[in-house]
């Protein structure tokens, strides 16, 4: 099949051969920026990879097709969970299309439990003592995070309280990208050491 310039978006034409790693960590990177045209070209490199990835977990073209549009929709929306994960990016991006293939699975079985059996479910809402107990731990965490240096504890409440992405929080604290991960990384060791206590 011929492409054009006109059937690729604003005309532009990948450059001849695969991508290596580093050319997909840097437009995982941008994608995390919101940089459309990186993203699109992340898509145009890796979308028959991963439509591969998710066809061979649901065994189904069409559904495959669809859970392959909602994966690039998760990456758009959290490419920037790729600068805490330890995989290659092609590593990062088959596991988050094999995740949602699989969670799809889970919501077709879900979908199919009996009714009866949906009856008996028990409220899964907290009784008091469980509510106690979590505010109780509420608090725990708070006074561990005042534990922590101040730039620290706000690092870590932007990236887990606020969901404000590594990149961000980079900026504000006019640090680079693998510094912020590494603040992130050790206060939440030392968190868990406080709660451990």
């Amino acid at each position: 099949m011929e492409t054009s310039a006109s059937a690729i978006p604003n005309g532009r034409q990948p450059r001849a051969g695969a991508p290596g790693p580093q050319d997909i960590t840097k437009l995982i990177v941008r994608t995390a920026m919101k940089d459309r045209a990186a993203f699109d070209l992340l898509y145009r490199y890796t979308s028959a990879k991963l439509f591969g990835v998710c066809l061979r977990v649901l065994n189904d073209r069409a559904e495959a097709e669809e859970a392959l549009q909602e994966v690039f929709v998760k990456i758009w929306m959290k490419a920037d969970r790729f600068a805490i994960s330890d995989l290659s990016p092609i590593s990062w991006l088959v596991a988050v299309a094999r995740n949602h293939a699989i969670d799809r699975i889970r919501q077709r079985r879900q979908a199919s439990v009996d009714i009866d059996e949906a009856l008996d479910i028990a409220d899964p809402s907290p009784g008091p003592e469980a509510m106690v107990a979590a505010s109780g731990e509420a608090q725990r965490i708070h006074s561990c995070l005042d534990e922590l240096e101040k730039d620290r504890a706000e690092a870590v409440r932007g990236a887990y309280l606020r969901g404000e992405s590594y990149t961000e929080l980079a900026e504000r604290y006019r640090v680079p990208l693998n510094t912020m991960r590494t603040w992130l990384r050790r206060s939440l060791l030392k968190l868990r050491e406080c709660l451990e206590r």
